[in-house]
């Protein structure tokens, strides 16, 4: 039962950072193409499209890399856990993800909210936003993996189905 209930937090969580990526590529093409024919057919380029296209940019990647933890994706940590024996794969599964969590604990989280403090009056050129919006990715993301390597950590040691799923 609770395992059913934290797959079904994580296809939520899943979800819901798959719809803000699909909303930012599309925020990406349509301030893109505008840029581009602003600029060149208009001959009068816009001033906020490349400003907010960069931010987005930030945003959808660093969302992307959250989605990435979610499923386990990381090239490296993959590679690293395929090349251990399997009776042990559990265990450094944990390992990478305690070293994981205090690296995002003290840079995105810490850092972020850090870095988040220090602009908030700083605006950005084109926009006027305090460059703090353009920098709370940082700990939202680094909230968003902590949860998945919480999720994950868990599903490591979780039966394959739980008893009443195979009922």
């Amino acid at each position: 039962m609770m395992y059913s209930i934290l797959r079904q937090f994580k296809t939520i969580l899943d979800k819901t950072i798959l719809t803000f990526c699909g909303v930012a590529i599309v925020t990406l093409v349509i301030t893109v193409t505008w840029q581009v024919f602003s600029r060149y057919v208009l001959n009068d380029p816009s001033s906020f499209t490349d400003e907010l296209a960069r931010y987005t940019m930030i945003w959808f990647g660093l969302a992307g890399a959250s989605y990435l933890f979610g499923k386990n994706g990381h090239l490296a940590i993959t590679l690293f856990i395929g090349s251990v024996k399997s009776k042990y794969r559990k265990y450094f599964h944990v390992l990478i993800n305690i070293i994981s969590v205090a690296f995002i604990s003290l840079a995105m989280v810490k850092g972020g909210v850090l870095l988040m403090g220090r602009t908030m009056m700083q605006f950005s050129p084109a926009l006027q936003i305090p460059m703090a919006y353009v920098y709370l990715i940082l700990p939202l993301s680094g909230i968003v993996m902590l949860t998945y390597l919480i999720l994950n950590t868990i599903e490591v040691f979780a039966p394959a189905t739980s008893p009443r799923e195979s009922e």
